[in-house]
């Protein structure tokens, strides 16, 4: 009886030690499963919403970042790149709204094209293929640059613009903010500028006149984005194609920096086989080397001023009108001679000699004794400041303001958006001033 007993209790004993042991490796089976099941369901996604929290890098002085919050919507058709990489589409065939570390979108072909009404919004013709306004469904409008595709400098300019320009932003520079790589097609996505080209404004009948002081604060801009790519850029950029069409205007007229195809290229190349640029800018330190610096840059740039002041095409004479006009003047006197007819006498004498005597520096044949883009910057700064004084002292010494000129019907209608631009561009610098110092 006892020996019966005995057997019973080993028995449920064992029956209870092996009912626990199998509990346990039920649960842990369970909770296995359902770790490998919540792994599989959510695939790329976690990758996609840790990359989402990565910030957007920013570069140098006055770097900013002017993508809007529509370009984060979800009717975005992009996907994450990352800057540095050579296999920079692998790995990706799930299209997401993120934005990489770069800060730069991928946009599907399809939309693009949707939004160009099947690429026949062109609004002009680039380096290397033509550009079009797109209006995307998200309510924001770009700029698409589509590249040649039987051209292997624009294929090798989109291998290096897409991981390089991602990192370059400022105020005054035109930034790439996407790009698309489908179907046999490359193009680059860029801030749209709604007031096209500085040199439609200074050629076409369409526009106005630009006024005298909205020459100078554009050339100010210029010379800022240029200063960005010269020393706030790492490594430094050479832009090497300064020229009006290149320079671009936004709504209120701020003027930006436009194609890079020429300096990212040469950045991996330094010392180009052919020259490159465009005729009438440039420097001629360059075309007898085949060596292009900063300087040549400050040259193009000199080039440009000159052609604000004077409204002359520089492939059509405007450095043989300058060089004869440079015979007559002394130094700040002098320049008034070749200043824009069109401008029938609306300008500062003192202003007008001041710019022209430095754009003359610019244009030194010798590039030592060019000024850098940092001394333009703060010479064209110092004379908006003085300019701005002037005005003030009128205003503190005129016991009441003047009532408004009545012009003629025409010339009043057709005068009034370049005072309003200019009146908006007196208004920024006045709370701003102290930015270009």
């Amino acid at each position: 009886m006892e020996g019966e007993s005995f057997g019973l209790i080993v028995g449920i004993s064992l029956g209870v030690v092996i009912g626990v042991l199998l509990a346990i490796s039920a649960f842990f089976c369970f909770r296995y499963h359902r770790k490998t099941s919540q792994i599989v369901n959510s695939g790329g996604g976690g990758s996609s919403r840790r990359s989402a929290t990565l910030p957007i890098r920013e570069n140098g002085a006055n770097s900013c970042n002017i993508m809007s919050d529509s370009t984060l919507g979800p009717d975005s058709p992009v996907r994450s790149s990352s800057n540095g990489r050579s296999g920079w589409l692998d790995g990706f065939s799930k299209k997401t709204s993120v934005i990489s570390a770069s800060g730069i979108l991928e946009y599907s072909y399809r939309d693009l094209q949707k939004a160009t009404c099947n690429f026949t919004s062109l609004i002009g013709q680039g380096a290397f293929g033509p550009v079009f306004k797109a209006q995307m469904s998200t309510g924001e409008t770009v700029a698409v640059k589509v590249l040649a595709t039987d051209s292997k400098q624009g294929e090798k300019e989109f291998q290096t613009e897409v991981m390089l320009l991602g990192r370059l932003h400022h105020r005054n520079l035109v930034n790439l903010v996407g790009y698309c790589a489908e179907k046999g097609q490359h193009m680059l996505i860029y801030v749209y500028m709604s007031k096209g080209s500085l040199a439609s404004h200074l050629y076409s009948e369409k526009h106005e006149p630009l006024s005298w002081d909205l020459r100078v604060y554009i050339a100010l801009d210029v010379a800022r984005g240029l200063e960005y790519l010269h020393d706030g850029a790492v490594p430094p950029v050479i832009h090497r194609d300064i020229k009006s069409s290149n320079i671009l205007l936004d709504q209120s007229m701020r003027a930006r920096v436009a194609d890079f195809g020429l300096s990212r290229e040469e950045m991996v190349d330094k010392h180009a086989a052919n020259i490159r640029g465009t005729f009438g800018y440039l420097d001629p330190e360059y075309i007898s080397t085949r060596t292009f610096t900063k300087k040549s840059d400050v040259y193009g740039f000199g080039v440009l001023l000159f052609e604000l002041i004077a409204a002359r095409n520089p492939q059509q004479g405007l450095m043989e009108y300058v060089e004869l006009a440079a015979m007559n003047a002394e130094e700040k006197v002098g320049w008034e001679e070749i200043v824009d007819s069109r401008l029938d006498g609306r300008f500062d004498l003192q202003e007008v000699n001041e710019v022209a005597a430095f754009a003359y520096k610019c244009i030194s044949r010798a590039p030592r004794k060019r000024p850098n883009m940092r001394d333009v910057v703060q010479v064209l700064t110092r004379v908006i400041k003085v300019r701005h004084s002037r005005k003030r002292q009128k205003k503190s010494a005129s016991p009441s303001p003047l009532p408004p000129t009545v012009e003629s019907g025409g010339e009043q209608t057709g005068n009034r958006s370049v005072r309003s631009e200019n009146h908006r561009r007196d208004n920024s610098m006045d709370s701003t001033l102290e930015d270009y110092c």
